[in-house]
This record gives structure tokens, C-alpha cells and sequence, in this order.
């Protein structure tokens, strides 16, 4: 499956199918919110947040790849990102694109 930002791939004639997303809701873990709090005093990179903020992100395109697939898909273009809060100490990742099919 070709993932592109792009409303087009060069060289291809592309068959609109439809919009495709995926997400994934994330909670925070106490042991982890605990390291973070004293690395807020230090400064730097929360490296436990950005791993699971990465492992959201990841399994978010997997379910948006797996819809493409069942719709006959070839590439998924027009993707983008997006974030949010959904209570404290929660998140959503949220994928979505168009689904193409090669023409």
C-alpha cells in the first residue's frame, strides 16, 4: 500500500474510492507520568511519551491501511494527522486519507 501526503502520485491515473481513517486511544501509565513529572523539573525529551505516542500513530495507519485494503485500494493519498485530548490522561491519534485505486 503506497501512503502518501499528496493529492497525487507522479505517473498514475488515480480512481477516487472513498475516505479511510484509523485511530487509537491511548492512556496514560501511572509508573510513566511519574518519570515525566520529574523530568518536567530537568527539561528534556519525555522518550516514554514519544514511544507511545509513536506506537499510536502506527497502529492508527494499520487500521487505516486494513480499511483501504477491504475497499480493493492500491495507495491512500491526501493523509493526515491529527491529535487530541479525550479526558485527562488520554489521547487519540487520529489517520485519515483517500483511497485510491490505479487506473
Amino acid at each position: 500500500m503506497l501512503l502518501m501526503t499528496t493529492s497525487t502520485i507522479e505517473g498514475k491515473s488515480l480512481e477516487t474510492l472513498g475516505m479511510v481513517m484509523g485511530s487509537m486511544v491511548q492512556s496514560k501509565n501511572m509508573f510513566k507520568d511519574i518519570g515525566a513529572g520529574f523530568k518536567n523539573i530537568v527539561g528534556g525529551e519525555l522518550r516514554s511519551y514519544t514511544k507511545m505516542m509513536q506506537e499510536s500513530r502506527d497502529i492508527a495507519i494499520k487500521r487505516m491501511v486494513e480499511q483501504a485494503e477491504k475497499m480493493g485500494a492500491d495507495a491512500i493519498v491526501c493523509i493526515r494527522f491529527s491529535s487530541s485530548g479525550i479526558m485527562q490522561g488520554a489521547s487519540e491519534v487520529m489517520v485519515s486519507g483517500t483511497a485510491v485505486k490505479f487506473v
